[in-house]
């Protein structure tokens, strides 16, 4: 029986209670396409020993696994640990998953890079939950990759499930006063976060690019599946590219 649906697996941080409806609403209005999640513990994010551990290789393996079951045709890494731990902690995640499970995989952080490239982006607004030791690390991790952060608001929060109690408003300022820098984009650092719905109405009113840590997570699982993330409407510009 031919499959004619477009599965994505997606990972997802244990405590995140903002990604998984944000990212089923997202495809809501494909009926060939939905989204399948995998959980993993993280309960924290700080730079101490026991949160990095979290993302040790073999507990989001561990989930992909379980996902592969269900025969999806991407498996995506909604979280952005990368971003502070280094990149090179998703490409590897993602080589480890194709090779054990035979689908191709990406990540939130992954994507954001080659939305960055696809824009020709070289300066960019950054906003997070984040304590200022990850977000420190977060710019220094893209500074070495040639990519200046010009300006920067962090909520100062460590507890994961507390980052989805900071409401809509909170994170449009954030953006807001990031936008004033006038970077060629901004990036909400966070699948956990309450950005994706407000990036529209805000891009139409910044006139910058706003590229969301979940949707990008959609839009990546969308190409590595074969689909065109452009049939995604109404969650901004970084479905047309």
């Amino acid at each position: 029986m031919p499959n004619d649906r477009t599965l994505i697996g997606v990972l997802t941080p244990s405590s995140n209670t903002v990604l998984e409806p944000l990212t089923s609403a997202m495809v809501a209005d494909l009926p060939d396409v939905s989204a399948h999640f995998g959980r993993f513990t993280v309960t924290e994010i700080s730079m101490k020993e026991g949160s990095q551990s979290q993302f040790d290789l073999e507990n989001p393996l561990a989930a992909a696994r379980l996902l592969a079951d269900a025969r999806v045709d991407a498996i995506v890494w909604s979280g952005t640990s990368a971003s502070w731990l280094g990149f090179e902690r998703d490409r590897d995640l993602c080589v480890r998953i194709a090779a054990e499970t035979g689908i191709p995989a990406g990540s939130s952080v992954l994507a954001i890079n080659d939305l960055f490239a696809a824009a020709g982006v070289k300066t960019f607004g950054l906003v997070s939950p984040y304590v200022e030791d990850v977000q420190e690390r977060i710019v220094a991790n893209y500074a070495r990759n040639g990519l200046q952060c010009v300006a920067e608001r962090h909520l100062n929060e460590t507890v994961n499930y507390a980052f989805a109690e900071f409401d809509e408003a909170t994170i449009a300022a954030q953006i807001r006063a990031v936008a004033e820098a006038g970077p060629d984009a901004i990036t909400v650092m966070c699948t956990n976060m309450r950005g994706a719905r407000i990036v529209p109405e805000l891009e139409a009113e910044l006139g910058i690019p706003i590229f969301d840590s979940t949707a990008a997570a959609v839009w990546t699982g969308m190409k590595l599946a074969g689909d065109d993330p452009a049939r995604i409407r109404n969650w901004g510009r970084l479905f047309a590219m």
